[in-house]
């Protein structure tokens, strides 16, 4: 094996999430910072975020329906 092309591996790369959350992998970053992880992300903890309240079917067929009138 070629001497000295290896990234320096590390242990104890720790995780850090916007929530808080951290923990430690290992990886050849000494930090590694996320956005969602397994303790904020909606699918592992059955929380659900509405993003769009009026949904996008809803204002599509509103849309069709103003095309139709129109008419």
């Amino acid at each position: 094996m070629k001497q000295k092309i290896h990234p320096k591996y590390y242990e104890d790369c720790k995780i850090v999430c916007a929530c808080g959350n951290s923990f430690e992998i290992g990886s050849t970053r000494q930090e590694i910072n996320i956005e969602i992880c397994s303790k904020c992300h909606p699918i592992y903890t059955g929380k659900e975020k509405v993003l769009d309240k009026a949904g996008r079917v809803e204002r599509f067929k509103k849309m069709l329906k103003a095309k139709k009138t129109k008419k």
